[in-house]
């Protein structure tokens, strides 16, 4: 086992699989240069040069829509948004020309692109720069979207991403690009892919079932480590891909655990969470509930930029200690 950063292991699995497919290329601002705005792209305009590590005029449309056109050509793009909030840009790109031309070519047409970047909060960006796209993009058809959290997850989905025939939107965290995880030798292999679609079940557990997705893992798993100490067995389930969603792997959770929390820092109506009790309530999982779902997401406000108002408007320990509790201590009469 080796501690490899996430940024390493994004690096390291776009290296691999520029070298192992001459189709493949990446283009963003400041991706070639500069090496990439958080270093994902380090050291690889040195090793494959201007033609296929390729910095872009600040045009989010412009140069999605370019890389679009490349990959109804045979070519397999990796577009680096400098952040996912900036991808609003180029949603229209993304949705309507990337998501939707197998369907509407009647499937004569693949579109084998990635879209990738960080998404959600950073530390005091404020507003305009600290959205989660989770839910924006896994509600529409034609895209696949995956949210890594280790170095592990990041450089297994970005390589199955890279090779999908299909358009994959990868929401890495921009918090998260420095944190070290072990990392084994057969995830350093080049042969190294974790499957799309598939959620993992990192924690075994019987009361409770947590439900998340990239950098909340981290919180997931210290409240899991907390309430061990109360006594309390907490089941931690990393979703690692959004769409599609692994909705087995969920409810067989539930099912045994009767009990589910679901974590995320995007906004509550409409997200993640809406999804799984949605998804909850309409299969016989729901008559294995003995508590109501707690959803935790972020406050239903455009982020502050004050530390204090920051910090406050996005899930924390003690809110996933307190929505254990909810439903862990809850008694029926």
């Amino acid at each position: 086992m080796d501690n490899v950063a996430v940024r390493d292991a994004i690096n390291m699995a776009i290296d691999e699989e520029m070298e192992r497919d001459d189709s493949v290329f990446i283009l963003g601002e400041e991706v070639a240069q500069y090496q990439g705005a958080y270093k994902v792209t380090k050291g690889l305009y040195q090793k494959y040069g201007d033609r296929r590590v390729i910095d872009t005029p600040i045009t989010e449309m412009g140069f999605t829509g370019l890389a679009i056109g490349a990959a109804l050509k045979d070519l397999k793009p990796i577009v680096e948004f400098m952040t996912f909030n900036f991808s609003m840009q180029a949603i229209d790109q993304v949705v309507n020309s990337a998501a939707k031309q197998h369907y509407m070519s009647a499937g004569n047409l693949t579109c084998p692109i990635v879209f990738r970047g960080p998404n959600g909060n950073s530390a005091g960006v404020a507003a305009q720069h600290s959205q989660c796209f989770a839910a924006w993009y896994s509600s529409c058809p034609g895209l696949k979207v995956v949210a890594p959290y280790s170095s592990e997850d990041n450089k297994g989905l970005m390589k199955s991403a890279i090779r999908d025939p299909n358009p994959v939107v990868v929401l890495e965290h921009e918090l998260m690009y420095g944190v070290t995880f072990p990392m084994s030798k057969e995830a350093q292999s080049k042969d190294f892919t974790i499957p799309i679609g598939q959620a993992r079940v990192e924690r075994e557990g019987t009361d409770v079932t947590i439900v998340t997705f990239s950098q909340n893992m981290a919180l997931a798993h210290q409240a899991a480590d907390l309430m061990s100490g109360r006594g309390t067995s907490v089941e931690v389930i990393n979703l690692l891909t959004l769409r599609p969603l692994d909705r087995n792997t969920i409810l067989e959770s539930v099912k045994k655990t009767g009990r589910i929390i679901s974590l995320e820092t995007g906004w509550p109506q409409c997200g993640i969470g809406s999804e799984i009790a949605a998804m909850i309530m309409e299969t016989d999982a729901f008559n294995y509930l003995d508590a109501p779902l707690e959803r935790i997401t972020g406050a239903d406000i455009p982020m502050p930029y004050a530390e204090e108002l920051e910090q406050a408007s996005i899930p924390q320990l003690p809110d996933v200690i307190s929505a254990i509790e909810r439903t862990t201590f809850r008694k029926f009469v």
